[in-house]
């Protein structure tokens, strides 16, 4: 057998379409996220407000269907399927959640194809326009059932009335590991099957198991508040303040960062080939 200084790498190239010494699916998925990544961070501002505030729109479908289901059943399980409604409208609209952006953007940045300020701009940008445009739906969907009421309140009042603990720590960690794991497994496979399958699995975790999720949680709290429920949005801010943060670090620890260990030759090739300045126009993948 063949080997070269990594080991088995020479044979596994022999064995693959690839010339790269990783498998074949793990290097098109890849430079797929890479590729994604790039295009989505040389968007322009006003895209990247517009993009969010669809994002915010479409998660909203997910919650109006959540609460509907949770009315009718009191299941939670239940209604965290029809949560990933909300889920399916972001793959197939082309939105922008704000949680989704911790695997594609930052492996993009990793391989030069962008630079942190474009990062920071896109989340920026994505997480003010997600709440934004998440609320104005919440006022629409609390204005056509008001008969939510009741359920909204008890759904807002486990995330606004928790304090920082181990216990909600944890759930705010897996919230953003379960949404990039999600959306990993998207770029994992080209078969549309797979995305959606991907999207009913991470919206049953994310709301039947009621994880943390800064995005999706806010916006129930929203509706509660819009509908006169004893929160306050100092309540709110005091809960998301701690959930967005710990979103952001278990998708990138738990998932975003092993991904990029995993990859590192295919991030060095990359590195490699990036242009002198990745802001500079064209720099971007097609």
């Amino acid at each position: 057998m063949v080997k070269d200084d990594d080991g088995g790498d020479a044979r596994r190239r022999e064995l693959g379409d690839s010339s790269e010494p990783v498998e074949d699916e793990i290097e098109e998925s890849f430079d797929r996220t890479v590729d994604e990544g790039a295009q989505r961070l040389h968007r322009t501002f006003p895209d990247v407000l517009i993009t969010g505030l669809f994002g915010g729109f479409e998660i909203g479908i997910g919650v109006m269907a959540y609460l509907a289901v949770l009315h009718e059943t009191d299941n939670h399980l239940l209604a965290g399927i029809a949560f990933s409604a909300g889920l399916i409208a972001l793959l197939l609209a082309k939105s922008e959640l704000f949680t989704e952006g911790f695997l594609v953007p930052i492996a993009a940045v990793t391989a030069k194809q962008a630079t942190v300020g474009q990062l920071g701009k896109l989340w920026g940008g994505t997480l003010f326009a997600n709440l934004v445009g998440g609320w104005l739906f919440m006022m629409l969907v609390m204005t056509a059932f008001p008969q939510w009421t009741e359920t909204i309140t008890t759904s807002a009042e486990h995330y606004a009335n928790a304090e920082l603990s181990w216990q909600t720590a944890c759930l705010a960690l897996l919230g953003g590991s379960t949404i990039t794991l999600m959306t990993r497994m998207q770029h994992g496979t080209e078969a549309m099957s797979g995305k959606l399958a991907a999207a009913v699995v991470g919206g049953f975790l994310l709301s039947g198991l009621q994880l943390f999720h800064s995005i999706l949680d806010s916006l129930l709290i929203f509706g509660a508040i819009q509908t006169g429920a004893d929160i306050s949005y100092l309540d709110w801010l005091g809960w998301f303040s701690y959930t967005v943060v710990l979103n952001v670090i278990g998708g990138i620890l738990l998932v975003t960062a092993l991904r990029l260990v995993r990859d590192r030759k295919l991030v060095e090739r990359e590195r490699e080939e990036a242009p002198a300045d990745p802001k500079a126009p064209g720099s971007a993948p097609g």
